[in-house]
């Protein structure tokens, strides 16, 4: 006789058909639900042109390798590129240098090539201008601003005198930024919380935002596309759209992040900003704002717990934003839409080594028959990589969904214009027949005017110093070995009148 437990005896068993049935009820409720789920899957996923653009590291023998990148700590990306030259910041003794070779000139750097060597302090930002391939201005911990002309073909002896010089900040400058659509407008931003607007030209501080502005550091300055407006992050922890001519705000936003650490903000597409910050528990984030509504975002997004401050670049012609961070390994990017959720990641380039640095190619300097869309200048410790952004497609004919038209090299306003009220977009040529940088344009300078602001030099203070005088002294024997050399020729000559 079997006895049954007493659990048995309140809990009887099913028989075995009912436990069929109800396994064959829940797989068929399971199969039921799954099939709009699988639909709902393939609905979500958002069709777009450059969800699997990837990113393509140089080969070793297209890489600059044995640079040595500045140890200085600065959020600047340190590197600036454009279809001609390649510049970074080098570690220099006795004062502050960069780099520039031609864009070409790959492989090993020879450790005495020639370097821009005017500061007296280390630089902390370098900038192409946008409109003269030739031209580079550089801001440094001496307070000076300077603008710089690069020859074709690269430097032969180091360069130690700028064009212009540039003074009026009272601490170290961190920033400058050129006007992207007016000729020869430079903007600078120093530790002093002042924002200046030159008029290179001239060598004239036309605007000043001072302290009331900004009342602490300014940690990052971006133009608007046609150059109206600027948007500025600052250490009070607010974010600010600024008319410069007129001096006033023109929209402002505190905490957009609720971090303490540094936030950039940049111009996108259709009145937008986008911000990277850290949140109050120090992970990273991107946000995306609407200039007219600041009240919240269109867009916030964590991202990791890295300590790197994010440094953004935005194509506008693709509406891609890249995200690079100090420090990091990798390169995320994110397509900007007019529709919600406005701001979709796309995907990230990860490789081994941390970036101490990053540059941005301008779309004019890319291969357009390669699909490339975007290209970036890597700087390792001692190397400086190339990594391309490249969207597969099989087809080699031009691709025009990819290459809009986009910004060219000629300026839309002179500087007066500009400074007189008025504003332009800029003007926009076709990557189409692949693009050839112009011979170098010559920047023209009112000397009489910069003389007055150039530093007091010991040359321009009547006393020669020990490097003029050895210039002088070298030229005086060349000229001493030419005539010489003259003499004879003459001596012969006469001697030979006399022989006939």
């Amino acid at each position: 006789m079997c006895v049954s437990s007493p659990y048995e005896a309140e809990h009887p068993r099913r028989p075995a058909c009912c436990s069929f049935i109800l396994l064959s009820f829940l797989l068929h409720l399971g199969g039921s639900r799954s099939a709009p789920r699988s639909r709902m899957s393939r609905q979500v996923v958002r069709s777009s042109k450059f969800r699997h653009v990837f990113g393509q590291p140089a080969k070793a023998d297209q890489c600059y390798e044995d640079v040595r990148v500045s140890q200085t700590t600065w959020d600047s990306g340190f590197c600036a590129v454009n279809p001609k030259f390649m510049a970074l910041i080098c570690e220099a003794s006795g004062g502050g240098a960069f780099l520039v070779l031609p864009l070409g000139k790959t492989g090993r750097v020879d450790k005495n090539v020639p370097l821009v060597c005017g500061h007296t302090a280390p630089v902390l930002d370098i900038a192409w201008c946008p409109h003269n391939d030739n031209v580079i201005a550089s801001g440094s911990e001496d307070c000076m601003v300077m603008v710089w002309e690069i020859p074709d073909g690269g430097l032969v002896l180091p360069l130690r005198e700028p064009v212009v010089t540039l003074e009026g900040h009272t601490k170290r400058v961190g920033i400058v930024a050129w006007h992207p659509t007016a000729q020869n407008v430079l903007l600078s931003a120093g530790c002093d919380n002042v924002i200046l607007v030159w008029d290179v030209g001239t060598g004239a501080a036309v605007l000043t935002l001072g302290p009331d502005v900004h009342p602490d550091t300014i940690y990052s300055v971006d133009w608007s596309r046609d150059g109206s407006l600027i948007c500025t992050s600052c250490r009070d922890k607010r974010v600010r759209i600024i008319e410069p001519r007129k001096g006033t705000i023109v929209a402002e936003k505190d905490r957009p992040h609720e971090g303490t650490r540094p936030v950039h903000a940049v111009f996108v597409s259709e009145g937008k900003i986008l911000t990277t910050g850290f949140s109050r528990m120090s992970e990273r984030q991107v946000a995306l704002w609407d200039t007219k509504h600041l009240d919240e975002p269109l867009s916030l997004q964590e991202l990791d717990t890295s300590s790197g401050v994010l440094l953004p670049f935005f194509d506008p012609d693709t509406n891609i934003v890249y995200l690079c961070g100090k420090g990091d390994s990798s390169i995320r990017y994110f397509e900007i839409t007019s529709e919600a959720p406005f701001l979709h990641y796309l995907s990230m380039f990860s490789s081994k080594e941390s970036q101490r640095g990053m540059g941005y190619m301008p779309k004019r300097g890319l291969e357009v028959n390669k699909c490339e869309i975007a290209r970036f200048y890597k700087l390792h410790e001692r190397k400086c990589e190339p990594i391309a952004m490249t969207v597969p497609r099989k087809s080699d004919l031009f691709q025009e969904d990819l290459y809009p038209p986009t910004a060219g090299p000629d300026p839309a306003l002179t500087a007066e214009e500009w400074f007189g009220g008025r504003d332009a977009g800029p003007l926009l040529i076709s990557l189409k027949d692949g693009y050839v940088p112009s011979k170098s344009r010559e920047l023209r300078v009112n000397r009489g005017l910069d003389s007055v602001r150039k530093r007091a030099t010991p040359e321009a203070s009547g006393t020669p110093s020990s490097d003029a005088v050895s210039r002088l002294e070298e030229e005086m024997r060349t000229l001493q070995a030419t005539v010489q050399e003259l003499q004879k020729r003459v001596d012969r000559l006469e001697e030979t009148v006399q022989a006939k």
